[in-house]
């Protein structure tokens, strides 16, 4: 859920969400590390296929279970939602490409998104894989003030995002830029980015005398949506692609519209823990691979997501 302390420069779920910062508990990334999930699935098991193109580039361990346990937060439509008791979207597309280079299967397991880093860190999931998006604070494991709170990730960066305003159909509040929420009230889901990228704002609302930005947090980004429905909240910060998809979507299209800042795109990465350094590389293989092949593109096709493409794979590239 599609920003350095702004989702990119100057906002960013998700994500572009977006969790811009890491709130962690000891000497986690982010918060819990138990249990996230409702009603937890046991560990997965996969069939490996030890003649795909990258196998032998995986980890021993990842090779014999057969499977690559990913971690998400199976809200946040089109990039990884629930439909019929399956998690679908652009990231589980994209991981079904790679799977046929590296020989293994991607298992997806929904939980709450500000817990999946510290939960893959204690071995719950071997990466995050969750439109999460790349920052050297998280790269760093630091949290909004800069403290050090964890060991930090490594990312695979794999789509290009920017941020978005979501605000009611007809735009009654006539917001254009972040500049226009001074003196209003915004809704965010919790531990993404844009909390982040709102903080920031509020304090230039602040320093600038425009009114206070006041900030209100929920769990998912559609109790969020829904406060805006509601006349609670002016807007809801969002990644451009989720904010385009529920313009269209929600209501027949009747609910809301997106309105996208270009200028401050930035990547989502797949979190892998910085000391699984030969994971990370055949991630970053198989994804150049899928690039190269087509697969990948139909698989952002498929979902109206072209738009954020990338031409390579790159390792920490987040600003």
């Amino acid at each position: 859920m599609t920003a350095s302390t702004t989702r990119r420069t100057t906002a960013a779920r998700s994500r572009i969400a977006a969790v811009g910062a890491i709130a962690v508990a000891g000497a986690l990334m982010l918060t819990g590390c138990g249990d996230q999930t409702d009603g937890a699935s046991t560990t997965p098991s996969g069939q490996a296929n030890s003649t795909a193109p990258l196998f032998a580039k995986l980890p021993k361990k990842i090779q014999d279970a057969g499977v690559i346990k990913v971690g998400t937060d199976a809200t946040y439509k089109p990039m990884e939602f629930t439909e019929g008791g399956k998690i679908v979207g652009v990231d589980p597309d994209i991981a079904a490409a790679m799977e046929k280079q590296l020989g293994v299967k991607f298992a997806f397991e929904s939980g709450t998104f500000d817990t999946l880093v510290g939960s893959m860190q204690t071995g719950r999931s071997d990466v995050v894989m969750s439109s999460l998006t790349d920052t050297k604070a998280r790269q760093e494991g630091l949290d909004d003030k800069g403290a050090k709170t964890g060991a930090g990730v490594d990312f695979v960066d794999y789509f290009s995002s920017s941020t978005a305003i979501l605000v009611k159909k007809g735009n009654p509040e006539g917001i254009k830029t972040l500049d226009d929420l001074c003196g209003k009230k915004v809704a965010v889901q919790r531990g993404t980015t844009y909390e982040t990228v709102a903080k920031t704002q509020a304090e230039k609302c602040k320093t600038d005398g425009k009114g206070e930005l006041s900030i209100e947090s929920f769990p998912t980004d559609a109790e969020a949506q829904t406060r805006v429905k509601a006349g609670g909240a002016v807007a809801d910060l969002n990644d451009a692609p989720v904010a385009a998809h529920i313009a269209k979507e929600a209501g027949g299209g009747n609910d809301f519209e997106a309105i996208v800042t270009p200028s401050d795109a930035g990547f989502f990465g797949i979190a892998v823990d910085k000391k699984n350094t030969e994971l990370r590389d055949a991630l970053k293989e198989a994804l150049d691979a899928v690039i190269k092949d087509g697969t990948y593109k139909a698989a952002l096709d498929k979902w109206n997501a072209g738009s954020g493409a990338v031409t390579e794979a790159k390792i920490n590239a987040g600003s």
